[in-house]
């Protein structure tokens, strides 16, 4: 295990190739528009965001399946160097709403579905007075605030030249130092090259920018020797996100590298045989522990069914002792 500080473009440009990716059974879980809003003031002012836990992919014991940080322009068959087993949603955000092109797909605090793009205030950005929830703001897709049921537009960013007149800057250039760049060379000439707006930019990259382009994340880093229980255990004890994951889950990805459908076999095998009044608090990880009794039964070693012999079964064994297991329990 090794543990360093990242920084973050190092990271968002790892999302953006594909390099990190995240295990395919990872669940997909959105932050609302006000604690994505915060993360970003997190970064902007230097705070930190907690650590980030990655695997190296390649662990022979424990294959998973993988695929791209959502709204990453990564292809899907890339084959990423490290998987992320915690840190999927503070990366997530700050890869949508600091990197990526597209409006970032978030909710309300109600749960409503929509979709932002983010601003810095300039002029609020510098004010050591200005109320955070006047230097971070959402904009829906169309980059347009309206009122009136859409009929009366309250604020228009749909150019870059509406941009520049209200000194709103694209959050999403921040990490992408040519594009910052880019859009600060237009800035000035749209203003003429000022000399009052020329200082207040170089105020915000100095305090603002610069420091957001710097800013550095700790991730913890598990080599490819890692055994599949530790694996388990970190999903056991991470649950950033309210959701943690189980040792069933953990075989599904597995048996999933072997184009094995885990889940929809115990689904089936669910509502035939336990379905009833008797057998329908038997769990998915109840039956794949009895599965390992019996396999490691017939095969006469030690009988167990710890979390490090579940995670061992083989698919070749399932597949050999499922019916087995099932052939004294009637149908539901």
């Amino acid at each position: 295990m090794k543990t360093n500080d990242r920084p973050l473009t190092d990271l968002m440009k790892a999302v953006d190739s594909g390099a990190a990716q995240l295990p395919d059974f990872q669940r997909g879980w959105v932050w609302d528009d006000e604690r994505i809003k915060a993360l970003i003031l997190s970064v902007i002012h230097n705070f930190p965001v907690g650590a980030a836990m990655f695997l190296e992919y390649g662990n022979e014991s424990i294959h998973f399946k993988h695929k791209p940080i959502e709204g990453s322009g990564a292809n899907s068959d890339t084959e990423p160097d490290e998987l992320i087993l915690d840190g999927q949603q503070r990366l997530t955000s700050l890869y949508n709403a600091l990197y990526g092109k597209n409006p970032v797909h978030t909710k309300t605090d109600k749960g409503k579905a929509i979709d932002r793009y983010y601003y810095l205030d300039i002029e609020k950005a510098i004010d050591p007075c200005a109320d955070d929830d006047k230097v971070v703001i959402s904009i829906p897709a169309t980059k347009q605030v309206t009122s009136d049921f859409g009929r009366k537009i309250e604020k228009d960013l749909s150019t870059r030249q509406d941009e520049f007149k209200q000194k709103m800057f694209p959050l999403n250039l921040i990490l992408n130092s040519n594009e910052e760049q880019k859009w600060q060379n237009e800035y000035y000439a749209y203003y003429n090259y000022a000399p009052d707006v020329i200082r207040q930019f170089t105020e915000l990259f100095s305090k603002i920018i610069m420091p957001a382009q710097k800013y550095a994340m700790p991730v913890i880093l598990l080599d490819k020797e890692t055994p599949k229980e530790a694996v388990c255990q970190v999903f056991e004890n991470v649950n950033t996100g309210g959701v943690s994951l189980t040792v069933f889950e953990l075989v599904t990805a597995i048996f999933a590298m072997d184009n094995f459908q885990l889940r929809k076999d115990w689904e089936e095998r669910r509502k035939k045989y336990f379905s009833g009044d008797l057998l329908n608090i038997v769990t998915a990880t109840d039956f794949l522990a009895a599965l390992t009794l019996l396999s490691s039964f017939k095969a006469g070693g030690t009988v167990s069914c710890k979390k490090k012999d579940v995670l061992a079964l083989p698919l070749t064994a399932y597949k050999k002792y499922a019916d087995d297991l099932l052939q004294r329990i009637p149908c539901g």
